[in-house]
């Protein structure tokens, strides 16, 4: 079952409880799925899916930390709420420690010895954990590593 099948038997579920956020979610990333389709013009794979679920959590996550830091509660809550629906499509999120533990497996990989050979690392683990984990949060890891 596609993303897009399960999106649309979950809307189909929001309007008959008139869940109207979740309702409103749903619309949203079944558009960025639809527009990313017509966009490279075939039907996406699960890994498409899932870079265009990323990016819009990533939305999301910069929108939250924006209100936050303008003291907009009512927005942040409101954006929070879409945070919970959209990490329901998302695969599980790794811990830190698994995330760890495969930055160290980069690095050893790699072979980098110093801060300088940040890209090498980030671009031998960020294709492990697409999706899985927070592109700030493995930044901030890799960096803590590589000191």
């Amino acid at each position: 079952m596609t993303l897009l099948s399960t999106l649309n038997d979950d809307m189909k579920t929001a309007m008959r409880v008139k869940d109207k956020e979740r309702l409103a979610v749903i619309r949203m990333l079944k558009a960025s799925l639809q527009n990313e389709e017509i966009k490279v013009g075939h039907e996406l794979n699960a890994d498409e899916e899932l870079t265009i679920l990323s990016r819009e959590m990533k939305q999301r996550r910069d929108s939250l930390t924006e209100f936050e830091k303008a003291g907009r509660d009512d927005l942040s809550e409101k954006v929070k709420v879409e945070i919970a629906i959209v990490e329901e499509y998302l695969p599980a999120q790794l811990t830190d420690e698994e995330i760890r533990e495969i930055v160290k497996q980069a690095i050893a990989k790699t072979g980098a010895t110093s801060a300088k050979e940040f890209g090498k690392v980030m671009s031998a683990v960020m294709p492990q954990v697409k999706g899985k984990a927070d592109g700030n949060q493995v930044n901030a890891i890799v960096k803590e590593l590589l000191q």
